[in-house]
Parts: structure tokens; C-alpha cells; sequence
């Protein structure tokens, strides 16, 4: 990262030392290496079409005392240059700080573009990312373009936009460090295609840089657009050229990010049921959301013997990949006991929780085990720091009383007795996680109760459809997006609904 700060007490000791003595400030300025002194010199920067200069000339407010010698013209020179500099670097710090607050890649993209056009004096801008070696997504976000005026932009050849060249090179020749047009419609050569987009979306120059880091590669290409002819002069794409190759480290640690979470999701998908099993009697439907880290909620669904079905929902302490294969074990785990004594739901728990024990004593878990004869309509269930199901029907919405029982792992021994409930026909049986109660942000008896009350809500039309009521009850109790949205909880929600 740039350290800002020391650049500016190193430039702001060294310009105070030539002010003292002008030698050493004819050597400065013949030393200097090209373009980096000049991007500091000029006091009025210009306006960059028509958008006002990023950092004003600085104001003397106060004046000088008549006793004080008038300053030389060198040392007035140098004085601009000194509040120039700081002034640009301060500038600089400000906006690397407000882009490393970001945490997803979206944001990020969305302040990269926004931080961009201040710096180069544009309006508008679009980020084409496409990470090399499958780092992340390829996807296109714009800043002041609707999606239908990005489209407009993908329609135009891409050997003949900015991003194009940028990202695919011309053969046999390096790839530009940076692209600036700044009057598209008066280039003779301008592609016909993209003349007519520019004329259509209304923007007469752009200014594009490349986003690449040494061990990530190529990332992407940002492309800023005005609206009148016009470019940025030296100094703005000096600033510029700094900020984007920061920012191209900062995407590049989201990308890796992104991949990260993206395949330890994968991983839990793939340790769930692929899908529910097809039961006479009953019909099943489950949600599943993971968190951005990887969570070890589950859930299973099992056939068993004499036309019988195990169901179970739990949750692993932890998170990240060590969390998830822990949930993965104890899913195995649990299927074999239900095979073997799954009429016996405590038992099932009981050597659950001796080999959670013996095996993961620094770990502990939650679970619900519920032994179903559909045929019956009987279902007895046994949870260990589980919470409650939940029944919806027609006549109630009621919450199943079980025992106050320990998480798995956290005593010597469990042991919590049995409960045996017979839903009516037409009735749905709820299990869930604690995820959905957690993300809610509420007091656990606020979240209770938003639960309950969303169960209630099911629309008459959908309460024989078990995949209509799981849907209706997450976009109640998780409104907004909050389902699909990063948290730190799993949310696990399965529905049985019997005939």
C-alpha cells in the first residue's frame, strides 16, 4: 500500500531545504525526472471537460506582515509546488482509504469508477473485469450507464473499444500502459459501429487504464467517458495511474477472496443431499443459504426401512472449511446410526454425541433427529440444543414443546427424552437452524415470534405446496435480500407437509 503520509514529509523537508537554498532548487528542477515535477507545477489547473479541478489552488487568507521580506519568485514557485504536492497526496490517501474500507468485490468496482472520474475529470465509466487464470467471474459494471447502455457498448466490435486493446493487446505490439481518445467522433478512423454508440449514449472522448498486478496478471480495464471533447493533462493521469495500479492489488485479494468462498460453498452443496427422497405419504422441500466463510449447517432427508423417513437438521460450532468438513463427518455419521436404531431418535442423538466426543472434543454441534411414518402420520423427534419445530396448518401455527437439552458435545454425557407428535393431514412440519433466527438481527424472542408469524402468513393457495411455504416464510423472516445476503449464519429451513 502507498505509504502517503512519509511521501509527504519526505517531498514537504525536501522542498523546505531548496527554499532555504536556491541552489539546491536549480538542481531540483534540472534533476527532476520528466513529467514528475511538472505534474506539481501549475498552481490554476485547468478545467477538464467541464468538471472543476480535483484540488483548488490554495487561498492566502491572511496577509503578510509588512515587515516580512517579500518571498523570491523562486521560493514563491516552490511554495505552490509544496501545496500542490501535499495536496494531490492527500487526495491520493483519502481515496486508496475509502477503497480499502471495501469488502466485496461490487463495492469495490463501484468506488474504483467513482474515485476514477474524480480523479480524470469524467462522469461517467465502466469497469470491464476479466481475471486471468480463472481468478473470478468476467462481468461489466458501470458508473451512469444503465444496463441497457452497457449493452449498447458490448455491441460495438471489441478490437476497436479502449478495454479491447487493453485487455487483448494488438499482436506483435506491447500492450498500452493507457488509452486516451479525445475526440472520438472527429477520429476519421473510428469504427462505424462505435461512432454510432457514442452518438447514441452521447459521449465524445474516453480515457481508459489497464488493472493488472505482477502475480495476478491481468484483472480488467477501466474506461472513463465525457461528454465533450476532452482528456485529463499530466498531472490528473499521473494521480490516476497510481490509484488504479492500488486498486488492481485491492481486486485482486476480493477476486482470490471470491474464488475462495465460492468453492467452499461448493464443497457444502456437495456434502447436502443432492436431492429429496420421493416418500408415499409425505412431500419435502428444503432451502439452503451458506454464509460467506462457509458454515457447517445441514440438513438430510433419509429413507428408511418399513417405508419410514429420517429427518434431520443440525449445526456445526465454527466456520470456514474445517467447519464444513465437521458437518460433513457428522452427516455420514448420523445416517448410519438412523439406519440402525432410527426408531429410537435418542439413541441416534446419544451415539452421535460419543463420537462427536471422542472424536472432535474441541468441537461441539447441534442437531434434530425425527424418526417419520408417514403412513401413520407419526413422527418422534429428539433435539440436543436444537430448536423447536414449528407445525403449520390450517386451524394452528404452533411451535412443538420439547425438552431444554445441552448441545452435543458440551456435557459428558446427553441424554434428553423423546416427543412424540401426529400432525393432521394437510399440516407441514418445519425444521430449521438457528442461522435463521440469527440473521434476523433480533432477540431470540422477537425472532421466535417473527417466525411464527410468518408461518401464519402463508397464503391459503400455497399452503399444500411445501417449496411455496419454505419461499414465502424466508422472504418473511428475511426480507429485503437478507436470505441470500453475506452473513456470518447458515440458514437451513426444511419443510414436510403430509397428505
Amino acid at each position: 500500500m502507498l505509504d502517503i503520509p512519509l511521501l509527504v514529509r519526505v517531498h514537504v523537508d525536501a522542498l523546505i531545504a531548496a527554499q532555504n537554498d536556491m541552489g539546491v532548487c536549480d538542481a531540483i528542477e534540472q534533476n527532476a525526472p520528466a513529467g514528475k515535477l511538472a505534474i506539481m507545477s501549475a498552481p490554476h489547473v485547468p478545467k477538464v471537460a467541464g468538471i472543476d479541478p480535483l484540488v483548488p489552488p490554495p487561498a492566502h487568507t491572511v496577509a503578510p506582515h509588512p515587515s516580512t521580506p517579500a518571498p523570491s519568485a523562486a521560493g514563491a514557485v516552490l511554495q505552490d509546488r509544496l501545496a500542490g504536492w501535499v495536496s494531490d497526496l492527500t487526495t491520493l490517501h483519502e481515496l486508496t482509504e475509502r477503497l480499502v474500507r471495501t469488502r466485496s468485490l461490487d463495492t469495490a468496482l463501484d468506488e474504483l469508477l467513482r474515485a476514477g472520474a474524480a480523479l480524470v475529470g469524467a462522469r461517467r465509466g465502466l469497469v470491464v473485469l476479466e481475471p486471468a487464470g480463472g481468478l473470478g467471474p468476467a462481468t461489466t459494471v458501470g458508473l451512469g450507464l444503465a444496463h441497457a447502455e452497457l449493452g449498447h457498448i458490448e455491441t460495438v466490435p471489441r478490437g476497436s473499444t479502449s478495454y479491447g486493446r487493453l485487455l487483448d493487446g494488438i499482436p506483435g505490439s506491447p500492450r498500452p500502459s493507457e488509452i486516451a481518445h479525445p475526440d472520438l467522433l472527429g477520429e476519421p478512423e473510428l469504427d462505424p459501429r462505435h461512432r454510432e454508440v457514442a452518438a447514441r449514449l452521447g459521449y465524445a472522448a474516453s480515457y481508459a487504464l489497464p488493472l493488472a498486478t505482477e502475480a495476478a496478471g491481468r484483472l480488467g480495464a477501466a474506461v472513463w467517458l465525457y461528454d465533450e471533447p476532452a482528456e485529463p493533462e499530466g498531472r490528473r493521469r499521473h494521480l490516476a495511474g497510481l490509484y488504479a495500479r492500488y486498486a488492481a492489488e485491492h481486486l485482486a485479494r476480493l477476486l482470490e477472496l471470491e474464488q475462495a468462498r465460492a468453492q467452499v460453498a461448493t464443497v457444502a452443496e456437495e456434502l447436502l443431499p443432492s436431492r429429496l427422497p420421493r416418500v408415499a405419504g409425505v412431500r419435502l422441500a428444503a432451502r439452503h443459504r451458506t454464509g460467506p466463510r462457509g458454515g457447517g449447517d445441514w440438513y438430510d432427508a433419509l429413507p428408511l426401512p418399513e417405508g419410514a423417513l429420517g429427518l434431520a437438521v443440525g449445526s456445526v460450532s465454527g466456520s470456514g472449511p474445517s467447519a464444513v468438513a465437521a458437518m460433513g463427518r457428522l452427516r455420514a455419521s448420523l445416517r448410519a446410526y438412523a439406519v440402525m436404531e432410527g426408531e429410537d431418535p435418542v439413541a441416534v442423538l446419544s451415539d452421535l454425541e460419543l463420537l462427536l466426543r471422542l472424536t472432535e472434543p474441541a468441537r461441539s454441534a447441534t442437531a434434530l433427529f425425527a424418526y417419520c411414518e408417514p403412513a401413520r402420520r407419526k413422527i418422534v423427534l429428539a433435539g440436543a440444543g436444537h430448536s423447536p419445530p414449528l407445525i403449520v396448518g390450517e386451524r394452528r401455527t404452533e411451535y412443538v414443546e420439547t425438552s431444554l437439552s445441552a448441545p452435543l458435545g458440551m456435557l459428558s454425557c446427553w441424554e434428553a427424552p423423546s416427543v412424540e407428535l401426529v400432525p393432521a393431514p394437510g399440516e407441514t412440519v418445519l425444521l430449521y437452524t438457528d442461522g435463521l433466527l440469527q440473521r434476523t438481527g433480533d432477540p431470540m424472542d422477537r425472532a421466535f415470534a417473527r417466525l411464527h408469524a410468518a408461518a401464519a402468513g402463508v397464503p391459503r393457495a400455497d399452503r399444500n405446496d411445501p417449496e411455496a411455504i419454505t419461499d414465502h416464510v424466508l422472504r418473511t423472516v428475511l426480507p429485503d435480500g437478507a436470505d441470500t445476503a453475506d452473513s456470518a449464519d447458515d440458514v437451513v429451513l426444511l419443510a414436510v407437509r403430509f397428505d
